[in-house]
């Protein structure tokens, strides 16, 4: 073999092995996906796009892949309320609730913060249609199962935008406050505090 050769071959080798550890991670990040996680991701990436329909369309075929995907069933929920159709928002994220409470296990920690963050957007839901106890119900319920989920974001995030939205404890103290009043001293709707409320998802 000519030394010409040889050098060709060790380039070509070592091009191959180059691309092969830079290439791996992402390979190996798709071979481990479940079915569903492909296209509940892209339904994600089109639900903060704000292409809704697309959205729902990609979690469609999330759930058709793997029926219960909990991303796909809360992704269609934050499609549902994001769009006013709070209806079939609640029934998803009830649906979502019950199906969760059924199957989650001790350990499972991804699944307890989509629990707490299915109860809290139930909770924003019904905060929206103004059934308060109801929605105070579901937050501290979401408080209970995972508070970490719904605190809002870090120092970071509250730094770099310039704001803090309001957390689910925040309003949850505050519909609390509220309804220990008499019913005509209540103020249950501050829109520039409301506009603040953000959906949450783990």
């Amino acid at each position: 073999m000519s030394e010409r050769v040889l050098k060709r071959f060790v380039v070509l080798m070592g091009l191959l092995l180059l691309v092969t550890v830079i290439a791996w991670p992402f390979m190996e990040n798709f071979l481990r996906q479940e079915p569903g996680d492909y296209h509940t991701k892209q339904g994600d990436q089109q639900l903060t796009s704000g292409e809704f329909e697309l959205a729902l369309k990609s979690f469609g075929l999330a759930l058709q892949e793997m029926p219960d995907h909990r991303g796909a069933l809360m992704g269609r929920a934050l499609v549902f309320i994001q769009t006013g159709r709070y209806p079939e928002a609640v029934e998803e994220l009830t649906y979502l609730i019950g199906r969760l409470e059924e199957t989650l296990e001790p350990d499972d920690s991804t699944g307890r913060g989509a629990l707490a963050a299915a109860y809290a957007n139930r909770g924003v839901v019904h905060d929206r249609e103004a059934r308060y106890e109801e929605a105070l119900i579901d937050y501290v319920r979401s408080l209970q199962v995972d508070e970490g989920v719904t605190e809002g974001p870090g120092i970071f995030d509250q730094i770099l935008y310039g704001y803090r939205p309001s957390t689910v404890r925040d309003r949850a103290i505050y519909l609390q406050e509220q309804l220990r009043l008499p019913e005509d001293q209540r103020v249950m709707r501050v829109p520039e505090k409301d506009a603040e409320q953000r959906m949450h998802k783990p």
